[in-house]
């Protein structure tokens, strides 16, 4: 009991996890996941080819089972599980994964469709030829050695490597808090880059580049632009964007196919094929009739036949955005320095592993320095034997024993041990002439080697011709071509480039369906007629939204839970005359429960320009246009919104506007826009109207002079008003009587603020739409009441007000939409609005009288 308490240790939990985790960490970054800069292996991959090294697997040798191979590496020096050394070797078997095979692999090795090799025992391997770059000299004491996991084997600390393998095969891994991904570079560039280095120390990355213009992927490829790779080569961190080598070809019938001959690095080409399939099957993609995988042993080839009416450059544009036809390779030169991970650039790789060589041969030279003066001496003591033959011959004789021999010779000549030892075990044969001759020429050749080496170890210089000349030497043996061709340039190109301007309408329905049709659609359809049929729509919708605009500009679509999202004009598909639209939530990723309030066309993001915000609350928000500029996929908060409220429209402005504002109980508000100061994007907004406890926002415009004000309730009663009857007043006020409410016109659903030539679209809760000309409503004094636009049923009411300006294509517009709806629309454009006398007076009262006025 006194024992197992002399063994329990109080200690603090804190210090002891954060010690243990920085244990744990460091192992793994530096035994297992990260390359040293040195000979750029992973301490798995250089106990494979150092094992493979030590069982005599060369290339001139015959294969031999994987298993075997495993075995040895697992038994000695890696005691880890068998499935992490066999994928580590596979991988260095792979054409498509290394720049230059390490492992020359016989059997089912894997394949670029993501096939797994087959088990260890079926497939046989053998050290590549380059491979044996690597292990050169490694018993020529260049390098140091370490105990193995148990002690009973000694492992290399890092192989020769006689070319810079962490450039020219690079590396990936992921540590704890910190990976690396250096990509592979070809052979003889980084072997040019390196001598124009150790001739240059100073030299530039600019300058480098020009031996090394990138790197240089094993399933070749493109890389677009420059200036990724030249900000990873300068800090050791960028991004490059890596494509496919794609083609179009056109077949004899006109179709059009595009041919995929080259893969990004890393792609699984089965997946890529299935990734395309599912696109096509979801029609996110159209316009692909026919895919067919048709990769040989001649090479990779997949093969997309193109629908005749499809633009080809535009379809390969969106594989591009959409499947790893394009990627992105994250550059992080991550790798072990002195055993400390650091991030280097390109000229620190190339010094690291120039001064790694620098010692190899120093260590190599001092080797065999050491080797030929040890032979040397042993000849000059042969030398000494032979001049005095006979003395030593009868001295030998003479000696009772080996050891009285030797240390007979030793006294009378001054023989070092080993010279006696060597003179004893000499045969007889080299007592002839023609042996001794040898013994002279092998000694003075010796006598000149050991001047040569000794002048290497005390000239840098000629450490570095020595370096230059043997690095030459490997790039003459096992240099190729490049495979990966890098694009000049940056641009990726956009859909845009590749489809034509054209003016376009837009329409989005009130249950949220979406198209758009060539403005072209139109002009064909006279005016005064009924119209065409132009849409398709379920019951109980109805278009929301109709806008025209061009192909080219940006749209943005706000919700009433404060988000903006953007489209293209030419990302909202193209659909017949009768569709009625695709869902818009296939194009935009709204929420559950979001719908869309408003919808703004974009020509550019000025700071000129702002958005103006109002909610159903009554709080705006004024913002630069220019803070929208850049909307991702998923949306942007355009506002903060409180939880009771929603977002009720946006305007766009330029700054000296005048906004107006009505609300549900016929209040109404001007101010300046510039009352509500400039905010930033995610601000919340300031109170723009003082509301009652039961009223709420339903109209929001842009002041224009001479313009008048449309107020429409929901029992389809409406009138005009002077802008100038609505003075100007503070924001945050309660405002001015805008109409007289009865429980005949029940409350207002609008307030627009338009021109005599406009027209309207009134739309009921039930679909149907009515059109009628502005200048055909009365324009009534601020109290009125208004007069009769619409006629609704008892079990209906008017839900929105759609003005527009009424230039021909608009009218025609205009006139195709009058059928959209399932319900018979009423044909009022050529009646007058039937004024009800006993509401349509204007009552003219003075302002001060108004009770509700701020």
């Amino acid at each position: 009991m006194a024992d197992q308490e002399s063994r329990i240790h109080e200690i603090n939990i804190s210090q002891e996890m954060q010690t243990s985790f920085l244990d744990y960490a460091m192992s793994v970054i530096v035994s297992r996941a990260l390359p040293d800069v040195r000979d750029g292996m992973k301490p798995v991959h250089r106990r494979i080819l150092y094992a493979m090294n030590e069982l005599g697997m060369t290339p001139d040798k015959a294969y031999k089972k994987s298993a075997r191979i495993v075995g040895d590496v697992i038994g000695k020096y890696h005691p880890h599980g068998d499935s992490a050394v066999y994928e580590a070797m596979v991988r260095m078997a792979q054409d498509f994964s290394y720049r230059y095979m390490l492992v020359d692999g016989h059997g089912n090795f894997g394949s670029v469709d993501g096939d797994s090799a087959a088990a260890m025992r079926y497939t046989e391997a053998k050290m590549s030829k380059i491979s044996t770059e690597l292990v050169r000299d490694i018993r020529k004491d260049t390098i140091d050695y370490q105990d193995n996991y148990d002690g009973a084997e000694r492992e290399p600390v890092v192989l020769p490597a006689r070319f810079p393998n962490l450039l020219v095969n690079g590396a990936s891994g992921i540590a704890v808090g910190m990976a690396t991904n250096i990509p592979p570079h070809q052979l003889g560039e980084v072997i040019d880059g390196l001598l124009a280095y150790s001739k240059d120390e100073e030299i530039t990355i600019e300058e480098l580049m020009e031996y090394i213009p990138g790197p240089d992927f094993p399933t070749a490829g493109l890389i677009m632009g420059r200036s990724g790779i030249r900000k990873a080569y300068q800090t050791g961190r960028g991004s490059i964007t890596l494509r496919a080598n794609v083609h179009i070809d056109t077949k004899p019938s006109g179709k059009e196919e595009i041919i995929v001959t080259e893969l990004p690095y890393q792609v699984n080409k089965a997946r890529l094929v299935e990734k395309i399939a599912e696109l096509v099957r979801e029609k996110k993609i159209e316009g692909i009739t026919d895919l067919r995988d048709e990769s040989a042993r001649q090479g990779m080839r997949i093969v997309m036949e193109v629908r005749k009416d499809t633009n080809s450059n535009v379809l390969l544009n969106n594989l591009y955005k959409l499947t790893s036809l394009q990627t992105t390779f994250g550059i992080n030169m991550l790798a072990l320095v002195g055993g400390q991970p650091k991030v280097l650039n390109l000229k620190e790789t190339l010094k690291h592993y120039l001064d790694h060589q620098i010692e190899v041969i120093r260590r190599r030279t001092q080797f065999d320095l050491n080797k030929a003066e040890a032979r040397a001496h042993i000849l000059e003591g042969l030398r000494i034997a032979l001049d005095h033959i006979d003395d030593i011959i009868a001295l030998i004789r003479a000696s009772e024993t080996t050891e009285i021999a030797r240390n007979g010779l030793m006294e009378s000549y001054e023989l070092s041990y080993e010279q006696a030892q060597a003179i004893l075990d000499m045969r007889l044969q080299r007592l002839t002439g023609l042996e001794r001759d040898k013994i002279e020429q092998e000694y003075n050749e010796l006598i000149a080697k050991i001047a040569e080496l000794k002048a290497i170890l005390a000239d840098d210089e000629k450490v570095l011709t020595l370096i230059r000349e043997e690095l030459a030497e490997v790039r003459e043996r096992y240099n190729d071509e490049r495979r990966t061709a890098i694009h000049a340039s940056e641009n990726v190109l956009e859909d845009e480039d590749l489809i034509p301007q054209e003016n376009i309408v837009i329409t989005v329905t009130h249950e949220g369906y979406i198209k758009r049709l060539p403005i072209t659609t139109y002009k064909s359809q006279r005016r005064g007629g009924r119209g065409i049929q132009g849409m398709g729509t379920n019951d109980g919708d109805f278009v929301e939204h109709l806008f025209t605009t061009n192909s080219h500009q940006t749209i943005l679509f706000f919700t009433n839970k404060g988000k903006v999202y953007r489209l293209k004009g030419y990302e909202i598909p193209e659909l017949s005359r009768t569709a009625k639209g695709i869902p818009i939530i296939n194009l935009l990723q709204i929420e559950k429960g979001e719908e869309i309030s408003t919808v703004i066309p974009i020509d550019e993001f000025s700071d000129d320009n702002y958005l103006f915000f109002l909610t159903k609350k009554g709080i705006a928000k004024r913002t630069p246009l220019s803070a929208y500029a850049n909307i991702r996929k998923g949306g942007l908060f355009a506002i903060n919104l409180r939880d009771d409220d929603e977002l009720h429209g946006v305007r766009l402005t330029n700054g000296d506007d005048h906004v107006i504002i009505g609300t549900k109980n016929a209040m109404a508000i001007r101010f300046e826009e510039e009352d509500v100061r400039s905010m930033g994007r995610t601000a919340g907004g300031v109170k723009a109207i003082n509301l009652d406890e039961n009223d709420q926002v339903v109209g929001m415009d842009i002041v224009g002079t001479g313009q008048k004000v449309l107020i429409v309730s929901n029992n389809g009663y409406g009138k005009r008003t002077n802008e100038d009857e609505f003075r100007i007043q503070n924001r945050g006020g309660k405002g001015l009587r805008a109409s007289t409410l009865t429980e005949r016109t029940g409350h207002l659903v609008a307030l627009r603020v338009i021109s005599d030539d406009y027209d309207l679209m009134l739309i009921t809760a039930k679909g149907v739409l009515i059109r009628i000309k502005a200048d055909e409503i009365s324009t009534l004094g601020r109290y009125a009441q208004g007069v009769t636009l619409i006629r609704v049923a008892d079990d209906e009411e008017v839900s929105s007000v759609a003005p527009f300006e009424p230039d021909e294509e608009a009218e025609e517009i205009e006139e195709m939409i009058e059928e959209t709806s399932n319900e018979t629309l009423e044909e009022v454009t050529n009646e007058s609005p039937e004024e009800d006398e006993s509401t349509s007076s204007d009552v003219d009262s003075d302002d001060s009288n108004d009770q509700n006025e701020s």
